[in-house]
């Protein structure tokens, strides 16, 4: 359907030219000579934006800009204006004008002007409507409305009222301890404690003994007996983050206390039995540590009966702006700011952005965007340099010169690249590419330099 727009003008020769000359360019041109009407018409009718002379009978452009912000303020205002000073510039412009151009008209600038501004106001849209999503698109303290988190979603549902172990894996900053505490405060464990620790902190016995305890005097600074993770969570859940980094002796360990439901704290000669059920986690990948021998097989199955792999944030699409949101209604509040939301061309950066730091690199980035910013939105000025100047780099460069064509070779490597980049895990880039994991293995040491 065309994009439905309102011109006004008290010269009829005027909305007349204006609209063969924007029907031209495909849009659906309505017009009205009294300004009191076109607000009339604007209250009721779905107009995507106005574009309005300056100087007009009964009521100026200034004013006019005045109504349409009263009675649709997300309906952009583009003022026609013959005289191009900065002092009707900024009056427009304070009155709630999206933009103006010069008379005698260019309709070519006008275009650019209205296009512009139609750009914006879809952004706006779109940030408006993921400011009300926000109560709508959460899942416990996960937030998201794309395809991708829906699907994870639906796993993490089904899967948290068994006592099936999972194995929670993606990139760094996607939010896996999120997912983890998702699944404890959906299970029939919710009112027993969870309990998280990051296998990759600390060296082999200090996690033996911060895991499984130790009695009295097991060790040097062991003056008193302390139990482990293992008993302190029963009855509820242990969350094993970083298990790949874990030393195949810690391994060996890990695999019985999973398998018997029991651990020997260090230095003891009993077992305790242990009620907790585990989620475990990696941004690595643990079916290639398998094949390579750095991780046991027989654990890998113990803990992998359930895998949930957390998207990457550049594969979230919008989900980017429903989470900007969320943190700058956040630390505007812990910083007492003025600041409710994103102006539309920083909106746009954020979404072209991939990401590389997921989650947490937004949250770093919308943090210090709120405590830089001048005004109630956070404008391009206030992201970091690396997001402002990011351009993206396509795969294959439309040409018909035969001296630009890339061969298939180097096509292949490219999309390939990107496609990992994207899915940030070699199992889903396989399922992607339509190869299986083997192939795709072979496919990056050909494409490694020799």
């Amino acid at each position: 359907m065309p994009t439905r727009l309102l011109v006004i003008d008290d010269d009829r020769s005027t909305c007349e030219v204006l609209e063969s000359e924007l029907a031209s360019r495909g849009y659906d041109v309505a017009w009205e000579t009294a300004p009191a009407a076109a607000v009339a018409r604007v209250a009721e009718e779905d107009f995507r934006m106005v574009i309005t002379d300056l100087n007009m009978r009964g009521m100026s452009g200034v004013d006019l800009c005045r109504e349409v912000a009263r009675v649709r303020e997300d309906v952009p205002v583009v003022v026609m204006t013959a005289y191009g000073t900065m002092e009707a510039a900024i009056a427009a412009i304070r009155a709630g004008a999206y933009d103006f151009v010069t008379k005698p008209l260019n309709v070519d600038e006008l275009a650019l002007a209205i296009e512009r501004g139609l750009k914006d106001r879809a952004l706006r849209d779109e940030v408006t409507r993921l400011r009300r999503a926000l109560g709508q698109g959460s899942f416990e303290s996960i937030l998201g409305t794309s395809d991708a988190m829906k699907r994870l979603f639906d796993l993490v549902a089904r899967v948290a009222d068994s006592e099936t172990s999972v194995l929670v894996t993606g990139e760094s900053g996607t939010g896996k301890e999120l997912v983890a505490r998702a699944i404890h405060d959906r299970s029939a464990r919710r009112a027993g404690p969870f309990i998280a620790t990051n296998c990759a902190a600390m060296p082999e016995s200090l996690l033996e003994s911060e895991l499984f305890g130790h009695v009295k005097g097991a060790f040097t600074d062991a003056r008193h007996a302390r139990a482990g993770l293992f008993v302190k969570a029963k009855g509820g859940t242990l969350f094993l983050d970083e298990i790949a980094d874990t030393s195949t002796g810690m391994q060996a360990k890990l695999l019985r206390a999973l398998q018997e439901r029991v651990v020997r704290p260090v230095g003891g000669d009993d077992e305790i039995a242990t009620d907790v059920r585990i989620i475990t986690a990696t941004n690595g990948d643990l079916e290639a540590a398998v094949e390579q021998k750095r991780f046991r097989q027989d654990l890998f199955y113990r803990i992998n009966v359930v895998h949930i792999e957390v998207p990457p944030l550049r594969a979230r699409g919008d989900d980017v702006l429903l989470l900007a949101q969320h943190f700058v209604e956040r630390y505007a509040a812990q910083g007492r700011r003025e600041v409710v939301g994103i102006a539309a061309d920083a909106a746009e950066k954020m979404l072209r952005y991939p990401w590389p730091g997921n989650v947490r690199e937004l949250q770093n980035c919308v943090e210090r965007a709120v405590a830089l910013a001048r005004d109630a939105r956070i404008t391009l000025d206030d992201l970091p340099e690396r997001v402002r100047d990011y351009t993206s780099r396509e795969v294959i460069v439309e040409t018909n010169d035969p001296l630009q064509m890339l061969p298939l070779e180097e096509v292949e490597r490219r999309y390939v690249r990107r496609v990992l980049d994207a899915t940030g895990s070699k199992t889903l880039a396989a399922q992607v590419l339509g190869i299986d994991r083997r192939t795709l293995y072979r496919k990056l040491e050909r494409m490694e330099p020799s």
